[in-house]
């Protein structure tokens, strides 16, 4: 159940961290994603940043539920 615990806070911490380095690339480069976007599909600003966001928001839901929720689990169930 440790070993389990371990992986899983592990595996939030870093999808945690991807979310912000996302969320920095997106925030800094946002006029380049969005020229190169802008060739393959017909996409604005704001459709970009509804996509980026609403993506960001999965993760992050994702991590929490898959990740979160099951180390507070075996840390419950855990106990010695």
């Amino acid at each position: 159940m440790e070993t389990i615990a371990r992986i899983t806070i592990r595996c939030f911490f870093l999808g945690m961290v991807f979310v912000l380095l996302w969320f920095f690339l997106y925030a800094v480069a946002e006029e380049q994603i969005h020229e190169v976007h802008s060739t393959w599909f017909d996409l604005t600003r704001h459709e970009l940043a509804v996509i980026h966001y609403s993506g960001m928001m999965a993760l992050k839901a994702f991590c929490f539920l898959f990740f979160l929720a099951p180390y507070i689990a075996c840390k419950w169930c855990g106990g010695k």
